[in-house]
C-alpha cells in the first residue's frame, strides 16, 4: 500500500493505492490532515510510491485547473461487490464535460431497472473524480445526490463546462 496527499488549485487531494492500482482518492479538502483522514487505516501502513503516481498527480492538477484529463490509471476494487465494479466501471465510461442518468448507468451495469441501487453503488464509490459519478444526474435532468455533496458536485460540473 502507498499514500500520497497533494496539492490542487482545489485543495488538498489524497490517494491511496496498492501493487494493484488505485484504491481510494479524496475530494479536495482544506488541509494535508484531513485529506489524510479521509483515506482511511490503511495510509497509515505505506510502502513505496509507484512512479505512475507523478503523472496522476499531474493530471488531478491540470483537472482541478479546469483542463481536460481523462484519467487512465489502473483501478484496485478490493472489497467491492461485483456489482459496485460494474457500476463503477459504466460511470467511468461517461466522457469528460458530459452527463448521463442513473438508469444509463444501471443499463450499461447490466440492469437498466437498478437506477436506485446504481445510486447507492455511486454513493459508494472510493474514487471521485477518477470514477466521476458526479456525472450521473437524476432522469430530469436534476442532480441527483453526491457523496460530497451538491455544491461539490455543481462546482466540478462547472469545471467541465456542463
Amino acid at each position: 500500500m502507498f499514500y500520497k496527499v497533494f496539492a490542487t488549485a482545489a485543495g488538498r487531494v489524497g490517494i491511496l493505492g496498492s501493487e494493484a492500482g488505485l484504491r481510494r482518492a479524496t475530494l479536495p479538502q482544506r488541509s494535508e490532515e484531513a485529506a489524510l483522514g479521509l483515506l482511511g487505516g490503511d495510509a497509515k501502513r505505506t510502502g513505496p510510491v509507484p512512479p505512475y503516481v507523478d503523472d496522476l498527480i499531474e493530471n488531478y492538477r491540470a483537472y482541478f485547473s479546469g483542463r481536460r484529463v481523462d484519467f487512465t490509471c489502473d483501478l484496485d476494487f478490493n472489497g467491492a461487490t461485483p456489482f459496485q465494479q460494474r457500476v463503477w466501471r459504466a460511470a467511468r465510461l461517461i466522457p469528460y464535460g458530459e452527463t448521463r442518468s442513473y438508469k444509463w448507468v444501471a443499463a450499461r451495469a447490466g440492469n437498466e431497472d437498478a437506477a436506485r441501487a446504481v445510486g447507492q453503488a455511486l454513493g459508494k464509490n472510493p474514487l471521485p473524480i477518477i470514477i466521476p459519478c458526479h456525472r450521473v444526474l437524476a432522469a430530469d435532468s436534476g442532480p441527483g445526490g453526491f457523496t460530497g455533496g451538491l455544491e461539490m458536485k455543481r462546482r466540478l460540473l462547472k469545471l467541465e463546462s456542463v
